[in-house]
């Protein structure tokens, strides 16, 4: 029969980007002649079908031994062949070739391509039924060929696309309009329980109830179905977090990406689901946000009740259920932590829902997995209770601290591995705070205890001045501050009032604030005017700042202070006052406006060297002084000027009232119950001593009169009735009337106070000062200062612009 060209079948040919290549189609004569030749054929070899139909099909095929072995020169197909005549028969293919015709076969063959090149291709040859033909070019066998890349490109793909439906591990599934369940590969119909037909035509929310964790996206996944198939616009890594139907107890969360699918036409079927369980990356990420967030919260305060209860803040819900926070009674008292047993803790934090309440007492059985965890120092479980409990202690430098309890109801998973090392993470962050709060409660605590050893522990009684005060340590982390304040007795029945305030907190501070206000009061003692006291305070705290900076900045102390100070005499109603960058004192007189002091200034203490001024003030009798430090005005944030404006409307409105009572409205009024700086408070009303408490006389240096000031002194005393010490008040009258008639010029004052005590004072126009001392057996003066020493209790010398003056006091007798 002749040989024709013609076409594949349908169903041969390329069926689109997944469908096989093109397959190329030879028709075979039993004699091993090619009697038909496809159009694919031709694309495939070069070759029309006139050039080759008639000719051996093994003609095609390249020699295996070798493309270039020499053998019986053959004409180039394609080519006219010089006449000659037609053979009998052709001889049928080699034993050996893939062509036989004896069965099918499959090969993979190198070809002669028409270009001259060789093309490796992969044939199979099927048998046909034998039909009836007597010139023997019946087809005998049909043979298939593809380009051997293209084909195995094929192949990739179909085991891509059977891999995707039956191996892979991300979820394939299509909806179709309404949501509805179209088809699944393997992996979904495992998280659909193994039985897809079961599944088929329900909802996505029926099969996979949860929610959305991007929230940026519409509101459910059945959304994203009807957008889709409408736009076409794809959704890409979308977190779902739900309950599978094959394992509803757990929580699981997926990226899940959403695009159209079309069938031939180009209409839409449906919408094509990829997820892929993220659960374990999820809970990671949620593990180290946790911790972030703990870094961040935990330990934002120096009080260890609040630092649990923010751990617990931290837990619930996100990490478990509930949460209780249970530390040792000794290191909220802040001491050091000792071996802990379940018994010895306090409750301090709990979530809700226990019986035990904030600051109770809790008590564990020995034995129990809660004391275990104290002993060993390791989390544990609670084997028997359900829901799960989770103890994790809190451990600082081996030695507990307490014990943390983490619970999760029966509708949540139990405690992973993962879960308990973000477990003990947060309870090491916690108990290093608490640490830190205990060690800060001790420090501040002895800091307190110092402070408050080294100020006054109650305020002497005294004729010039009705006092009262306030000190109201911070409840700053940085510890207790340096003010301080006092009230002096000093000679003349006068009185020293001073408020200070310490740069700096802790113990430093506080060392430094007991210092000075002991050199205040010493250098008080010895009648230093209020300019000349703070000089010699200022000299004082500027070696202490150099012999600070010697030691190296860990040394510890605290450098610089602020400092007001006056006396008042109740006899003059004078007032003098000097101030080292301090606010001044506010008067409250009588019946005047409420007023602040008009100070010069003067620089804080250790800045610098610059010298002193001293300001005199009149203060009528019933007058009220305030002197305070920042801390009393800036307690509620509200400036220095506003607090100065709220405490002078507060003085205005002039309650009746002792100094006691108008503290305790201040502190009321302007300090609120946290404080983030020291507040010290001093209220003093002033008194004026009556005229018939003091006598005075004023003499001629005239050794004569000697005589004329005991007897006038001993007429005082007898009309005070303190006949008792006339010899005794004589004497020390004679001796320093007579020292000052020596030793100075110009008139001498005398003058005698009766107040708590009795008070003798000589005044004169030099500043010499004089001394006891030892005199010696053949000498014969030298001893009346020492007599005086001797008859009083005390006596000392008080510089004047004038001059000075000598005073004594002796003892009233008892009534």
């Amino acid at each position: 029969m002749e040989g024709l060209p013609f076409t594949s079948p349908a169903g041969v040919d390329e069926g689109g980007p997944l469908g096989p290549p093109p397959a190329a189609l030879a028709l075979i004569a039993a004699d091993g002649v090619l009697v038909g030749w496809s159009r694919e054929a031709e694309a495939l070899l070069g070759y029309t079908a006139p050039q080759v139909l008639g000719r051996p099909a093994a003609d095609l095929l390249v020699p295996p031994a070798g493309r270039d072995r020499p053998e019986e020169p053959r004409q180039q197909l394609g080519r006219p062949e010089p006449s000659r005549p037609e053979p009998s028969r052709t001889e049928p293919p080699r034993t050996d070739s893939p062509l036989r015709l004896d069965g099918s076969r499959s090969a993979v063959v190198d070809v002669r391509h028409r270009g001259g090149h060789t093309l490796r291709v992969a044939v199979t040859l099927r048998p046909l039924a034998p039909a009836p033909d007597a010139t023997g070019k019946a087809p005998s066998a049909v043979l298939m060929a593809a380009e051997l890349e293209g084909l195995r490109w094929w192949e990739t793909r179909q085991a891509m696309l059977q891999g995707l439906v039956t191996q892979s591990p991300v979820t394939l599934t299509i909806y179709g309009p309404g949501a509805r369940l179209l088809w699944a590969n393997a992996s979904s119909v495992r998280e659909l329980g193994g039985d897809l037909s079961a599944s088929l035509g329900r909802s996505m929310n029926e099969l996979f109830p949860g929610d959305l964790l991007t929230t940026e996206h519409l509101a459910s996944p059945e959304d994203f179905v009807r957008r889709i198939l409408d736009t076409g616009e794809p959704v890409i890594d979308v977190h779902f977090r739900g309950r599978a139907p094959a394992d509803p107890r757990r929580e699981r969360v997926w990226s899940s990406s959403y695009f159209r699918l079309l069938d031939g036409r180009g209409e839409p079927v449906g919408v094509c689901e990829q997820s892929i369980d993220v659960t374990d990356h999820y809970r990671a990420q949620q593990r180290l946000a946790l911790l972030a967030e703990a870094g961040a919260r935990i330990g934002a305060t120096l009080d260890p009740f609040r630092t649990a209860a923010e751990l617990v803040g931290v837990a619930v819900p996100h990490f478990a259920d509930a949460a209780l926070v249970d530390v040792t009674a000794e290191v909220l008292e802040g001491d050091d932590p000792g071996p802990a047993t379940a018994g010895e803790l306090v409750r301090a934090a709990d979530s809700g829902g226990a019986p035990s309440r904030v600051g109770e007492r809790v008590a564990h059985a020995a034995g129990s997995p809660q004391a275990e965890s104290l002993a060993g120092g390791r989390a544990t479980e609670d084997p028997v209770l359900a829901p799960t409990h989770l103890y994790v202690p809190l451990v600082v430098r081996g030695a507990p601290l307490g014990l943390v309890t983490f619970v999760r109801g029966e509708e949540s998973e139990p405690f992973g591995d993962g879960d308990r090392a973000v477990a003990e993470e947060l309870a090491s962050r916690t108990a290093v705070c608490i640490d830190n709060a205990r060690r800060y409660r001790r420090e501040r605590t002895a800091a307190l205890m110092l402070q408050r050893s080294l100020l006054p522990r109650s305020l002497p009684e005294l004729s010039a001045v009705e006092a009262a005060s306030r000190y109201l340590p911070a409840d700053s982390h940085l510890g207790a501050g340096g003010d301080w304040f006092d009230v002096i007795a000093l000679s003349g029945a006068r009185v020293g009032l001073v408020v200070g305030d310490v740069v700096g907190h802790g113990l430093g501070a506080a060392a430094t604030m007991g210092r000075l206000r002991a050199m205040v009061r010493t250098l008080a003692e010895l009648d230093l005017a209020p300019d000349e006291l703070l000089a010699r305070l200022n000299d004082q705290v500027g070696r202490d700042a150099s012999d600070e900076s010697a030691r190296g900045p860990d040394a510890g102390g605290a450098v610089g202070a602020t400092c007001v100070y006056g006396i008042y005499d109740p006899a003059s109603g004078t007032s003098t006052w000097a101030a080292a960058g301090h606010l001044p004192p506010a008067v409250v007189p009588p019946d005047g406006p409420v007023g602040f002091l008009r100070l010069p200034p003067g620089p804080p203490l250790g800045v610098g060297r610059l010298p002193y001024e001293a300001a005199e003030v009149p203060l009528a009798e019933g007058s009220q002084v305030v002197l305070f430090t920042d801390g009393l005005v800036e307690a509620r944030g509200q400036g220095v000027d506003g607090g100065l404006e709220r405490l002078a409307d507060l003085l205005g409105e002039r309650r009746a009232g002792s100094s006691d009572a108008l503290c305790a409205r201040i502190v009321e009024e302007l300090v609120p119950d946290h404080v983030r700086d020291d507040a010290t408070l001093l209220v003093v009303r002033t008194r004026a001593l009556d005229a018939r408490q003091v006598a005075a006389w004023e003499l001629s240096p005239d050794p004569a009169l000697v005589a004329r000031a005991r007897s006038v002194a001993a007429e005082q005393l007898g009309r005070w009735g303190l006949d008792d010490l006339a010899f005794t008040t004589e004497l020390v009258v004679s001796e320093l009337v007579t020292n000052a008639i020596r030793h100075a010029s110009g008139p001498i004052g005398l003058r005698l106070i009766r107040d708590r005590s009795l008070i003798c004072e000589v005044s004169d126009s030099q500043h010499t000062s004089p001394h006891a001392r030892y005199a010696g057996n053949d000498e014969e003066g030298g001893r009346g200062l020492f007599m005086v020493a001797q008859l009083t209790e005390h006596w000392g010398t008080r510089y004047l612009p004038t001059g000075k003056t000598i005073w004594a006091e002796q003892a009233l007798p008892a009534p």
